[in-house]
């Protein structure tokens, strides 16, 4: 087969989708990911044939054309944005509201979209693709599919707030009366739809099938076919220091916020500093992964704490007796695939979801944003250290995340469905 992979220009979206091309690739298919032309380099660095489509686009200047100031892009950084926060009050969202906060997001998804479709329809179009996979947000994935006649799916790389966001929206809409029942999203995929010659599908928004990497205790779904994963950690080009192949003498706690706060946003939302010192006194080994320019703004640094920009977390989470976090989708999955304690603390996007879910599975503790001071924090390590609950737990989740098939197991279901709907 033939399998085009559509990503937007975020590391953070690309890198869960790695693995997967991967697979595919050493199965003997043929592999391809399309993208920005300023993203190939970070897509031919994980070993891949890249194809740069359209032209390109900064996110962040995006949303300052759309008149998002710094602060109100920090404001909206808090959990959910509308319409996505509807999943967690499904009742809560009236029709006007829920049909603005689509209209809003139309306009956002069309213009972040917009540069790469017709590129990436004229690329399909001339390669002729078996399967499409697109991540959320690359609807031109989905439209270059459906103008190729392949087979598309959706590779999640969070919770499924897209589907679940969708599937209320659909119930919301049925229940008005016919002449207010506007579809923003189905609109604007729809005149794409006719420009190239086929008619809107509801798959165009939620795909022929969804591959989901988060294990049942952790999904959030919709009622569609979703093809669980394994989650295989994979951060891009990456060394192992030598001080990470000496085990640790004390237990050891890694600290470890993400890279979206400082590449996307104005920093950190928890206080480095406070959490330092408040595990200052404590008989552990805190390794703590901290950007550079978060590094400057730091007036001390404990004697138990070691500081370093990066260091791959797929090969230090397997020496830690826990793990300190934003809670971000990758962080979450490769610490809890070696039955970690964990603290999450959730702030941005679904991380307070995931946060949550994480704590109601036993296997972490969960700070809630305004909440992750240094003491609680402090509190919280003590108790993932000393309560064997939380370890055991946290393998239990372990054992959970092992019985989803790998990518390379998933091939022959990929190979199936790609017949069924090509």
């Amino acid at each position: 087969m033939r399998i085009l992979f559509a990503t937007v220009p975020e590391k953070t979206i690309f890198l869960p989708m790695v693995p997967l091309t991967w697979a595919l690739r050493t199965a003997g298919h043929e592999v391809r990911v399309a993208g920005q032309p300023a993203f190939s380099d970070v897509i031919t660095q994980a070993g891949l044939t890249a194809v740069p489509v359209g032209r390109n686009v900064d996110t962040m200047r995006l949303l300052q054309l759309y008149g998002m100031t710094a602060e109100q892009l920090e404001r909206v950084r808090v959990g959910l944005p509308a319409p996505y926060d509807i999943v967690e009050d499904p009742t809560g969202g009236t029709w006007e509201r829920t049909l603005d906060a689509h209209a809003e997001t139309a306009d956002g998804d069309r213009a972040e979209s917009f540069p790469m479709i017709a590129g990436l329809v004229d690329f399909a179009r001339h390669w002729r693709p078996d399967l499409v996979i697109w991540t959320p947000f690359s609807y031109a994935g989905a439209i270059a599919a459906k103008a190729c006649g392949a087979a598309h799916a959706r590779l999640l790389f969070s919770v499924d707030v897209f589907g679940m966001t969708r599937e209320r929206f659909l119930q919301l809409r049925a229940e008005q009366p016919p002449e207010k029942r506007a579809d923003p999203m189905a609109d604007w995929l729809g005149d794409y739809a006719g420009k190239y010659g086929f008619d809107f599908t509801e798959g165009m928004i939620t795909g022929d099938f969804t591959i989901d990497q988060l294990p049942a205790s952790l999904s959030m779904r919709a009622d569609l076919d979703y093809l669980p994963m394994r989650y295989i950690p994979y951060g891009g080009p990456a060394v192992v220091p030598g001080w990470l192949r000496t085990p640790p003498e004390r237990p050891r706690v890694a600290l470890t916020l993400g890279t979206t706060a400082t590449d996307m946003f104005a920093g950190y939302t928890a206080g480095v500093q406070d959490i330092l010192d408040s595990l200052a006194d404590l008989d552990i080994e805190l390794v703590a992964t901290i950007a550079e320019s978060e590094q400057a703004k730091l007036s001390r640094v404990p004697g138990n704490a070691r500081l370093v920009s990066y260091v791959p977390l797929h090969a230090l989470a397997p020496t830690c007796s826990a793990v300190i976090s934003h809670g971000g989708f990758g962080t979450v999955l490769t610490t809890a695939l070696h039955g970690v304690p964990q603290l999450a603390m959730g702030y941005h996007f679904d991380e307070p979801i995931m946060a949550r879910d994480l704590a109601a599975q036993g296997g972490a503790l969960a700070l809630q944003p305004g909440q992750a001071t240094g003491q609680a924090v402090r509190e919280s390590v003590l108790r993932l250290l000393d309560e064997p609950a939380f370890r055991d737990r946290a393998h239990d989740l372990r054992d959970e995340i092992h019985a989803q098939p790998t990518p390379n197991q998933l091939v022959p279901q990929l190979e199936k469905l790609t017949a069924e709907h090509r």
